[in-house]
């Protein structure tokens, strides 16, 4: 069966240059959709958006963005107008992660108000900004669109070593379900994705690493083998991020079209909140 209600839909993907959101493109463009994919990182979205327009009959353009600033936002979102004409469905997904404890006695990992905010700002002000600039041109649309908030299982969960983190991604499961509140009835639909532990793809580094695995008490080379165990996942294996971009793709089309308001879990059973 084909995804012919994707064919030519206009899709925005933030923090789409690499790991999960670049999956979610290309898994996209593979049904023939216009993908926008807006980053920070100019070099690294230009490469995305060339590797993503060859997954398929679809195309990937790029738009560097910083999702904090409201100016960025509404910019990159004129691009998009001015590109392909819509903007039919938006994937929230930038998000940085910084492992810090409540309270450090050594003093080296500690969470700080500016490690707070930055946090914070990025995948929740973020958010924010791009759904609201989204929103506003998907109200005058006569098909409406559809809002993908991208969570995790650290928002139902929390995580030892990254609270801010696990604060934020639970802040975007409660905007999903205000914003389909307040948008359904117009024609938006509003839904979250929280991803579990996902396969490596190389994307962290090692400073992160290093941090996470002093906030865990453990050595690098111990939390490494921690991530790739999967004893705590009844599924016995980690999670693919082709699998991400099916449900993410599977959620922006019609066939989702009664989904709305919730977020949906996609961690092997891991977490069943």
């Amino acid at each position: 069966m084909e995804w012919t209600d994707l064919e030519n839909k206009v899709v925005v993907i933030t923090g789409g240059a690499a790991g999960i959101g670049l999956a979610v493109a290309k898994g996209f463009v593979e049904v023939g959709a216009k993908v926008m994919i807006a980053d920070f990182s100019e070099e690294a979205g230009q490469k995305a958006a060339d590797e993503a327009s060859e997954a398929g009959p679809g195309e990937a353009r790029f738009a560097r963005c910083d999702v904090t600033n409201k100016g960025d936002v509404d910019q990159m979102i004129q691009s998009t107008l001015d590109a392909f004409g819509s903007v039919d469905a938006l994937v929230n997904n930038a998000g940085i992660n910084v492992p810090r404890l409540l309270v450090d006695p050594a003093g080296k990992e500690e969470l700080t108000e500016e490690i707070w905010d930055k946090v914070f700002a990025v995948n929740v002000k973020g958010q924010f900004l791009c759904a609201q600039a989204a929103a506003r041109v998907m109200l005058k649309q006569s098909n409406g669109g559809v809002l993908i908030n991208m969570s995790s299982e650290s928002g139902l969960e929390g995580s030892e070593g990254q609270s801010v983190y696990a604060a934020t991604k639970a802040a975007n499961q409660n905007v999903t379900r205000s914003w389909a509140k307040e948008l359904g009835t117009q024609g938006v639909r509003v839904i979250g994705v929280a991803p579990g532990i996902m396969e490596t793809t190389g994307m962290r580094s090692e400073a992160y690493e290093q941090s996470l695995a002093y906030t865990r008490g453990i050595s690098v080379d111990e939390l490494r083998s921690k991530y790739g165990s999967t004893s705590s996942i009844p599924l016995g294996r980690s999670g693919k991020l082709t699998e991400v971009a099916d449900l993410v793709v599977f959620l922006a089309s019609k066939r989702a079209s009664y989904l709305h308001g919730t977020t949906v879990n996609i961690s092997g059973g891991k977490s069943r909140g």
